[in-house]
């Protein structure tokens, strides 16, 4: 029974992380350009209480053995990278990728740091930022007292200079790619940082070598799907309340051990 309850303990723990992953996508159901999570699960390590395969007190072996599973934990929280619906605002500087790949930003500590999130400014120097100030990675400034400014499906920047009556090409943005998105680290802020399991960026042009196409005047929502999110959440409390069942039980078998000496 002692290990029952350490067991039901562990899936207790699994289920109440479950939920924290969904709590944090429902959260973020209208955060531009956020992927949802998913909590992926796996067994622990069971006791052998007798190996298969093991010789038998005859001639041969056995042929199934006993084992008793010791519970369960996390085994990653899965970024899912779907794309989001796209949501038409009018800005021009509002950018959504159709497909693969991620904006290029620059830290204030100068290291490169990626992004879904397309919803840019201008900073009083006119170049194309974040909202928290972050540039865009190669950088691009728009002249003073330029207009009508176009991103094309292939990233070209232009604008109407001031005493120009035809756009003239201002800046290219490029796009990053990774063998494994999945592997990318989470800094908040609509950032992530590339790891060893990332894999090194391939920086080009949108549109080449895998890469999406840039979208103008739109922005991608979340991924994130209500009506699912809610069927997990509903999935996850009542497995959580039949594994505290199994604590109750276990109490309770553990009682009626201790009175049976009286």
């Amino acid at each position: 029974m002692m290990r029952a309850l350490w067991t039901a303990a562990t899936g207790m723990v699994a289920k109440q992380l479950d939920i924290d992953v969904i709590a944090h996508n429902l959260a973020n159901i209208n955060t531009t350009g956020y992927k949802r999570g998913r909590a992926e699960f796996q067994d622990l390590v069971s006791l052998g209480l007798r190996q298969s395969g093991s010789p038998s007190d005859s001639t041969g072996v056995i042929p199934v053995g006993t084992q008793i599973g010791l519970g369960t934990r996390v085994a990653s929280i899965q970024r899912v990278f779907a794309q989001g619906d796209f949501q038409q605002t009018g800005n021009p500087l509002d950018l959504a990728i159709e497909g693969d790949g991620f904006f290029q930003v620059t830290q204030a500590d100068g290291t490169a740091a990626y992004t879904r999130n397309g919803s840019f400014k201008l900073d009083g120097e006119g170049r194309i930022v974040t909202a928290d100030g972050l540039l865009l990675r190669p950088p691009i400034t728009i002249p003073s007292g330029a207009s009508k400014i176009t991103v094309s499906a292939n990233g070209i920047v232009s604008a109407v200079l001031q005493g120009q009556s035809t756009p003239s090409e201002v800046g290219k943005i490029e796009l990053a790619r990774f063998v494994n998105p999945s592997g990318l680290e989470s800094i908040g802020r609509n950032i992530l940082i590339a790891t060893p399991a990332s894999g090194e960026p391939v920086v080009g042009e949108p549109g080449r070598e895998g890469r999406g196409t840039l979208g103008q005047g739109m922005l991608e929502a979340s991924n994130v799907q209500l009506v699912e999110e809610m069927v997990r959440m509903i999935a996850a409390q009542r497995a959580y309340e039949a594994i505290s069942k199994v604590i109750s039980t276990s109490d309770e078998v553990l009682q009626m051990a201790n009175l049976m000496r009286r």
